[in-house]
């Protein structure tokens, strides 16, 4: 007798060029329900709203979750805790304090990395007389303080159970490596160099790689 599959999770949002998408889709390979997840290509971005995703988020952005029930979730802190909730294993959200606390801290910290990347990305789309070189060189320089942050906390994310805070965190770093090539984050940080390399070899991380497709 064949097995029943098992029911589908929803439709997801998603474009390969987006660090919160792929955040994303980590977490659905780690927790084994990415083959429960349609995807769905979405364009989103500069002065053209896609008014069809705003009927079902009003932000526009991406990642939104339409689930199979009709509910919509988004954005990627909401949808990756959501899918934590679909299985027995191990939690990527630690259920209570101060392992919560922690993971929660760290993952803000590298969607925080993010919110700051995502600007400075499109600042330098500008023409070179309207871009904002104080803003430029504030982004940076916060970028280069979570960095230095990171090397001193890498010892303890090497130690720690593998959580939500790991995966934003190696995204972060991964989107840095994809727009930013010229921030070399691993000059000097030799701890969260090592670190870095063993997230990036996770079958998870290797099968959501970033992709510009333009």
């Amino acid at each position: 007798m064949q097995a029943t599959p098992p029911p589908e999770i929803g439709t997801l949002h998603w474009s390969p060029r987006s660090p919160y998408v792929r955040k994303v889709m980590i977490v659905a390979h780690e927790l084994g329900l990415a083959d429960r997840i349609a995807t769905i290509r979405t364009v989103v971005g500069g002065t053209t709203p896609h008014r069809g995703l705003m009927q079902r988020n009003p932000l526009g952005k991406l990642p939104t979750l339409e689930l199979a029930d009709g509910q919509v979730l988004y954005d990627s802190p909401v949808i990756c805790e959501y899918l934590d909730t679909l299985h027995r294993g191990a939690k990527l959200f630690p259920p209570a304090w101060p392992e919560r606390g922690l993971a929660l801290r760290r993952a803000a910290l590298g969607d925080g990395m993010l919110d700051v990347a995502l600007p400075w990305m499109s600042e330098r789309l500008r023409p070179a007389e309207r871009r904002s070189a104080p803003h430029m060189a504030l982004w940076r320089e916060k970028l280069e303080a979570c960095v230095a942050a990171l090397e001193d906390e890498a010892p303890a994310l090497a130690g720690d159970a593998f959580g939500i805070g790991h995966i934003a965190i190696g995204v972060a770093l991964g989107y840095l490596d994809f727009r930013f090539p010229e921030v070399t984050w691993r000059d000097g940080h030799p701890a969260l160099v090592d670190w870095y390399e063993e997230f990036a070899a996770r079958p998870s991380v290797q099968a959501n790689a970033p992709v510009d497709d333009r």
